[in-house]
């Protein structure tokens, strides 16, 4: 794939983690107070948002090794940091402690990833 297809690529990636996490975040923060909410399928839902995140590192990692291209450290630290985040999000799915605010967990969680997204577009492009 040449560079500017795999640019395109990256960046609707980007906007599809942004948005999907958006709306998973805004579905988790809204199951915490309404149990008619809080159902399964969030959880395939929040793995079809989260997964698009790994596409974005790994078109992301592939434009960096291209010739020409300069890679700002700090887009490449928020990128990898959404995979922590998920990392983190998934330790404590089942914690006691956070057992009674899991869905506010999440839901903050995929809005900390949504976040990084933008950021990453916005400012690090």
């Amino acid at each position: 794939m040449d560079t500017a297809a795999l640019r395109e690529l990256h960046d609707v990636l980007a906007w599809v983690v942004i948005g999907l996490n958006a709306a998973v975040g805004a579905w988790f923060v809204a199951g915490q107070y309404l149990a008619a909410l809080q159902h399964r399928t969030v959880w395939a839902a929040t793995i079809v948002a989260q997964l698009p995140v790994f596409a974005v590192a790994i078109t992301g990692a592939i434009l960096g090794s291209r010739d020409g291209i300069e890679l700002d450290d700090m887009h490449a630290l928020y990128g990898f940091s959404a995979i922590i985040a998920i990392g983190i999000l998934y330790s404590y799915r089942s914690s006691d402690f956070i057992r009674d605010r899991q869905w506010l967990m999440y839901g903050i969680g995929s809005w900390f990833i949504m976040g990084l997204g933008l950021r990453n577009l916005v400012l690090g492009s």
